[in-house]
């Protein structure tokens, strides 16, 4: 059935407003934390956050909204070379800085940027390129596999070289999803599975943080003020939040306890002020978000823009829901953010240009399921 152009998906784009709007909310809650014990001020932590992501994100997606997707198609290629290129700037010192004991972060004057937030996007735009211009010959080593494959390497070898081993995860479990969709051999799939589980036990047994975090995720009464500490006070912070939470503004974990309340800790925020409801409410925000973007990838018109939007939606909710898992000792710290909620400009930025390509998308959606 031939694709009808109408205005983009209302439900979509509500869910993503909600986030918007409550995540900034909950971040300004947090950044009384980190301002009361810091030297920081508000035009450092909130107003950069307000202006750069939240305007400048908003804007940008409703500008993206109006480009058709078939335009990042034909310039694919252009958008992920120029994200590599960029990302490799973070090892010329001069331009670069760290944070955290890593390097990922571009400094331009006054404005700072990871790139390889920009890099996750580009690799989902030319694999999705990529993909649908072979379908006929996915199941082919060729065509398939190998291609993905390098592109992996590719950008495992930029990405783990800033010892960012969560923004290269997230690139291979989109990459890995968008690979299923486009009709790639389950045994090639579990050829990836293997090789990417692998890789993991690798980097863990080779990287003494990673091997930390997983040491503190099977047993979290160790180091209780060293490797510990974080998860400890974030479940004491989720915790006493109860059903109801102790209300806006009222977290106590986030003053003196939760170390990076703005950043991977703001869901324990978030999680002590609203309690279970918010916190009950968040995690369905994110899972209609999910379910919505989905439903536009299964009607969207063609393969291209079906693993593009599917490519997106796996970004976006599983960062979010790894970020919230971390938090509830599910699974090792990560170190990710909340997408829409915790602190990052360059983050924020880019997730809401990339729901501004699912809005467009969803301009041309199909009534019901497309046959591509």
């Amino acid at each position: 059935m031939a694709p009808r152009k109408r205005t983009f998906d209302r439900p979509f784009f509500i869910a993503t407003i909600i986030l918007v709007v409550f995540g900034f909310f909950i971040f300004i809650s947090a950044s009384l934390g980190l301002l009361a014990r810091e030297t920081v001020t508000f035009s450092d932590v909130v107003l950069k956050q307000f202006l750069f992501g939240l305007v400048g994100g908003t804007g940008l997606m409703f500008i993206v909204s109006h480009i058709h997707y078939r335009t990042w198609r034909s310039y694919a290629f252009y958008i992920f070379l120029a994200s590599i290129i960029l990302t490799l700037l973070v090892f010329v010192p001069q331009i670069s800085f760290e944070h955290g004991g890593a390097r990922r972060w571009l400094a331009f004057g006054p404005i700072t940027l990871q790139p390889s937030e920009i890099l996750k996007i580009g690799f989902v735009i030319y694999f999705a390129a990529w993909l649908s211009g072979v379908r006929r010959h996915i199941q082919t080593y060729s065509y398939g596999l190998l291609p993905f494959l390098i592109l992996l390497t590719i950008t495992g070898t930029i990405v783990l070289g800033q010892r960012d081993t969560d923004t290269f995860a997230m690139i291979a479990l989109a990459g890995l999803a968008m690979y299923m969709v486009a009709g790639g051999r389950w045994r090639d799939i579990g050829i990836v599975i293997l090789a990417g589980a692998s890789a993991a036990a690798v980097l863990v047994m080779s990287r003494p943080y990673i091997m930390s975090r997983v040491l503190t995720f099977l047993d979290p009464t160790q180091d209780p003020l060293g490797a510990s500490y974080q998860i400890r006070q974030s479940l004491i912070a989720i915790g006493s939040g109860g059903v109801f939470g102790r209300g806006f503004g009222q977290s106590i974990q986030k003053f003196e306890f939760l170390p990076e309340p703005i950043g991977d800790s703001i869901f324990a925020v978030a999680a002590e002020e609203f309690g279970f409801i918010g916190s009950f409410l968040i995690i369905g925000l994110f899972i209609f978000f999910a379910y919505r973007g989905l439903y536009i990838a299964v009607r969207a018109p063609d393969l291209f823009a079906r693993l593009l939007v599917v490519g997106i939606v796996i970004l976006i909710v599983i960062q979010s829901f790894m970020n919230i898992a971390a938090m509830l000792g599910l699974i090792p710290l990560s170190g990710m953010p909340l997408l829409f909620v915790s602190h990052g400009g360059t983050a924020l930025l880019i997730t809401l240009v990339e729901v501004g390509i699912i809005l467009n998308v969803s301009k041309y959606m199909t009534s019901k399921p497309a046959q591509t």
